[in-house]
């Protein structure tokens, strides 16, 4: 049966932005002088600009503001926007369950300047969009108040809503709200407890009742 609502995580959910980011990251830390780490991608997927931050700052001895860092990676990685393309099978699902009605958000742990940007790029700007950026939270995920902030836009209860992410911490985020949770990972793994495992459009089709 298909859910009331649907919430999608973007980075390397809805588009494949996971390696730009990481393009981006690495860029940075060279433009520094540091040096990224052979498990970098492993580290900081799914996780918020902050977080990151810290751990360039307390790990690796990164000697610059927040503010001043976040400008560096930026400035990275909105040059590499015009490659970005949505990952295999997936916008479709969001325009078939649009088609039929189904209330649906974008949940990012990105900045806005980053989500307006990606969703642009890949065609998924529209009047009524609703879109959840780390902005517009005082807590991103693994919290779960992006996508409860994404059931409060939608009017929908969390309970009849499915959350869609392909990192922990987002998954974690999906059923700390309260939601039907499914993990699409890029690459097979397992999931956190609870959340419903996927590893194709094909099998994300058969969980939203397509």
């Amino acid at each position: 049966m298909t859910p009331k609502a649907v919430f999608w995580d973007m980075d390397g959910t809805l588009v494949d932005s996971e390696p730009l980011h990481e393009a981006a990251l690495v860029a940075a830390m060279r433009n520094v002088g540091l040096v990224p780490p052979a498990d970098l991608h492993e580290r900081v997927l799914g996780v918020a600009a902050w977080p990151v931050y810290e751990m360039m700052r307390d790990e690796f001895g990164l000697d610059l503001p927040f503010d001043d860092w976040i400008v560096r990676k930026y400035e990275h990685y909105l040059p590499l926007v015009e490659s970005l393309r949505p990952r295999p099978g997936a916008i479709e699902v969001f325009d078939e369950l649009r088609a039929l009605g189904v209330q649906q958000a974008v949940v990012s742990n990105s900045d806005r300047l980053i989500v307006d940007a990606n969703l642009r790029a890949v065609g998924l700007f529209f009047p009524g969009m609703k879109t959840v950026s780390r902005n517009d939270v005082r807590d991103g995920k693994p919290h779960a108040e992006p996508f409860l902030r994404a059931a409060y836009l939608a009017d929908v209860d969390p309970a009849h809503a499915v959350a869609v992410d392909d990192s922990w911490p987002g998954a974690m985020a999906g059923l700390a709200a309260g939601m039907k949770t499914i993990f699409w990972p890029e690459k097979p793994m397992e999931g956190p407890p609870g959340a419903i495992v996927i590893n194709s459009a094909g099998e994300l089709r058969a969980q939203l009742g397509l």
